[in-house]
């Protein structure tokens, strides 16, 4: 299992809101790209997902906005696993936005799943993927759990 798993973020102007912090919806965006830059780099690229016709689907997101990023903030995001039922087919990720001095700017929660691209429907991941779970980062308190029926 990875220990740790965060990438410094280069803001973009496109980003910036009236405000002159970083919009609501960039957060997404960038928790988006930390998921996808962590399953690309332990070999589940977009290519692969292709080839298994999988992807990734989301149930839930929320982001708890804590302190203000501006445009020359140095930015990290990291990505770490909360729980998951035993066999990865429902999993829910936490990224933490923190600053360069070590304050909490947020945090997204996301609650997802795997999707046979084909059926159109919720699939168990095969053990390549569930590979790569078993090498996931994972929060403190991380539990297995098991799905929510009619949820």
């Amino acid at each position: 299992m990875a220990e740790h798993f965060s990438k410094v973020i280069q803001l973009r102007w496109a980003d910036i809101d009236a405000n002159r912090h970083l919009r609501h919806s960039a957060y997404y965006d960038y928790g988006a790209t930390l998921r996808m830059m962590f399953f690309s780099e332990n070999g589940l690229s977009t290519q692969k997902l292709e080839e298994l016709k999988v992807g990734p689907i989301l149930f839930r997101e929320e982001a708890i906005f804590r302190r203000e990023i501006k445009l020359e903030d140095q930015i990290s995001v990291d990505v770490a696993l909360v729980c998951a039922t035993a066999n990865y087919s429902r999993w829910s990720f936490k990224h933490t936005f923190t600053k360069s001095d070590g304050s909490v700017a947020a945090v997204i929660n996301i609650d997802a799943a795997w999707m046979d691209l084909v059926k159109r429907k919720l699939t168990t991941p095969n053990e390549f993927i569930q590979s790569i779970f078993e090498r996931c980062p994972r929060v403190e308190g991380f539990l297995f759990t098991t799905p929510r029926v009619n949820a």
